[in-house]
């Protein structure tokens, strides 16, 4: 099970950061020549977000009901704008060396970085309310027989249903889904949040899902953070295969296997080979491999996995977050070969969060698969 006190841990770090980061933002919009005049009434506000995000990742989060995520959705919507006003000041203090450059002309330029911070919200906003574009792959698969060669995948990731995201929206992916005629539908971590809805919400919508060879599910670390009952409720009851370590033929000659998260599993201290002991018994034939963390793709290559998909990344969301992400994940997104192996890393379907995507807007995976 996932462990409270590592959750309570990373929020703490996560206001933390914010605190200082809003701090600094707000010290150098302060001295932006329109502003300059205004500096009581800008403390007021930056008082005010601050206790909206405290609020909102304390009662927010934890909460159920309509006030409860609204409040949570305004405070992580703060964060992201937030995090573009720290980029774009940062970039103009570089600039100017934090004033000591050409102080005469730094002000102005903070003023035209807020102005610019302020536009990428925008357009990032944009970004994330549009529907996300179905992206297409063609994967040779070993071990696939000619009798399933133009198999069509359609893959999920990373929908976050719960607080931002509910049944309407998820209605409208499922028809996305449906109309590429999938023969195998897989839905690669972090469904439910576990948070600001109920399943009873998003069952109608989760059944739409269908297709021959079965819908299959595997958890990612949002699934522990919100708990795992309900998560396996709404599998269950939308008739979803859940996958947890361990595999299943989905027909005669392909093997679609599945892992519990990978970052929680690291975080619970337990590091072994569990792709490995997944996989053990298996029969002969194709092997997909579903893992919401894109981590262990060499293990999964030498036990023989022709196709492995992952999510978790977002692809940063929101650049620039993306170069920080990839500290810890190399594989940030698109098709990767790994000894042989295809590794497709989904830049998400929905959004965590915020509704903001900078620059490139949410995706459904549909791979053909073709026999050696």
């Amino acid at each position: 099970m996932y462990l409270p006190e590592r959750e309570g841990m990373f929020w703490f770090i996560l206001i933390s950061i914010f605190t200082l980061v809003q701090a600094y933002v707000f010290w150098r919009t302060s001295s932006v020549p329109l502003v300059v005049g205004h500096r009581q009434l800008l403390a007021g506000v930056g008082v005010v977000l601050w206790l909206l995000f405290i609020a909102g990742v304390v009662y927010g989060h934890r909460g159920m009901g309509l006030a409860a995520r609204w409040l949570e959705v305004a405070a992580l919507h703060w964060m992201a704008v937030l995090f573009l006003l720290f980029v774009c000041l940062l970039a103009a203090d570089i600039v100017t060396g934090f004033g000591f450059f050409i102080p005469r002309f730094a002000p102005a330029l903070r003023g035209a970085a807020v102005i610019a911070a302020v536009l990428l919200t925008i357009f990032a906003l944009v970004q994330g309310f549009r529907p996300p574009v179905v992206q297409r792959y063609e994967v040779r698969l070993p071990g696939l027989s000619p009798a399933l060669d133009g198999t069509v995948i359609v893959s999920m990731c990373d929908l976050h249903l719960g607080a931002l995201l509910g049944g309407k929206w998820m209605s409208r992916r499922v028809a996305q889904v449906q109309a590429q005629r999938p023969d195998i539908v897989f839905l690669v971590g972090d469904i439910y949040d576990g948070h600001g809805r109920s399943i009873d919400e998003l069952i109608p919508s989760m059944r739409g899902l269908s297709a021959p060879l079965g819908v299959w599910a595997v958890t990612g670390n949002h699934e522990f953070y919100g708990g795992l009952n309900a998560f396996t409720q709404l599998m269950e009851r939308s008739g979803i295969h859940l996958l947890r370590d361990q595999w299943s033929e989905a027909t005669p000659g392909l093997v679609v296997a599945g892992v519990d998260d990978l970052t929680t599993r690291r975080r619970q201290g337990i590091i072994g080979e569990q792709i490995s002991k997944t996989l053990k018994g298996r029969p002969s034939g194709a092997t997909i491999l579903l893992s919401h963390t894109p981590w262990r793709m060499e293990e999964a290559a030498k036990e023989g996995v022709g196709l492995m998909l992952s999510g978790h990344t977002h692809g940063g969301q929101i650049w620039p977050f993306g170069y920080l992400v990839r500290l810890f994940y190399p594989l940030l997104e698109g098709r990767h070969i790994v000894s042989g192996m295809t590794i497709i890393v989904s830049r998400g379907t929905g959004t965590w969060g915020s509704r903001m995507r900078l620059w490139r807007r949410g995706e459904i995976l549909r791979i053909t698969l073709r026999s050696d």
